[in-house]
């Protein structure tokens, strides 16, 4: 499984991306977590507010901060 963390450094961004390996270790599951802060590659996924999140090239959400419980959601759709 491949996540992305997409946004320009922000502390909800990084909060985001610390939200995101704690859903991975409640699901015992091992993914491969970046982030992203480079603006055309954060655009080439059409996100325009951030931060965000891409699960397998998909962009789950955008613009705003999930919850622990949302991103596990997300992570058993993938």
């Amino acid at each position: 499984m491949d996540i992305k963390v997409l946004g320009p450094g922000c502390k909800k961004c990084n909060t985001l991306a610390e939200a995101t390996n704690k859903a991975l270790n409640e699901l015992s599951m091992d993914a491969n977590v970046e982030k992203i802060d480079d603006m055309v590659k954060i655009l080439s996924y059409g996100v325009m507010s951030t931060p965000a999140l891409v699960i397998n090239e998909k962009v789950v959400v955008s613009g705003k901060f999930p919850s622990v419980s949302e991103i596990k959601e997300f992570i058993e759709k993938a």
